[in-house]
């Protein structure tokens, strides 16, 4: 992490050019993640800034054995829950859900299945939609490990679990994940005789 603790101290000497590099670096990658879990372009821009506001207001707090990326996407984290608190006050977040059975139903070998058909807009769309509709707290997990690639470690310190627990989340919303995106393919995988009644 020499280039985190090199950043951090241009930072901390307010190094006009340091906050242009750290907003440039790390400013997509928390839009990703806060679009990932408030699903609107306005909401997920409010966190960007209140998130790197939160971010100049803080570095002299910021401990250094943590990575800069991680310490930003936790900040953003928060942010995000603060603002789906405050637009869904009756909303339960993040564990809305989480303990409901996650057995699949449809297991689809997507093997056999045409690449075309696998990355189509209509699949990525269906995926989409399958990410979108998971739980806060479950989407939160699959977006910072599969989607952000961030460690099991770094999801937990993020969300505030344990890795137990950050593993459990997110093995539960891969099977619902692919539960739902199991049911489009095993429609598009069946013979037209099997689809004809």
């Amino acid at each position: 992490m020499p280039g985190d603790q090199e950043l951090l101290a241009r930072l901390r000497r307010h190094e006009e050019a340091a906050f242009a590099e750290f907003f440039e670096t790390y400013a997509e990658r928390v839009y990703r993640l806060a679009m990932g879990l408030l699903k609107q372009a306005d909401d997920a821009e409010e966190v960007v800034q209140a998130t790197f506001l939160s971010a100049f207001e803080a570095l002299d707090r910021f401990e250094p054995q943590a990575r800069i990326g991680t310490w930003l996407y936790r900040i953003a984290y928060n942010h995000t829950l603060m603002l789906l608190r405050r637009r869904h006050a009756s909303a339960t977040l993040p564990e809305e859900d989480e303990d409901a059975a996650s057995f699949p139903i449809q297991l689809v070998d997507w093997s056999h299945l045409p690449d075309q058909q696998v990355l189509s807009g209509e699949a990525q769309e269906v995926l989409r939609t399958a990410i979108n509709a998971l739980p806060v707290g479950l989407r939160a997990a699959f977006v910072l490990r599969d989607l952000e690639g961030l460690s099991t470690a770094e999801c937990a310190h993020i969300q505030e679990l344990t890795e137990a627990a950050c593993k459990v989340r997110l093995h539960r919303a891969r099977l619902r994940v692919r539960e739902q995106v199991s049911t489009y393919f095993s429609e598009r995988s069946r013979t037209p005789r099997e689809k004809t009644p």
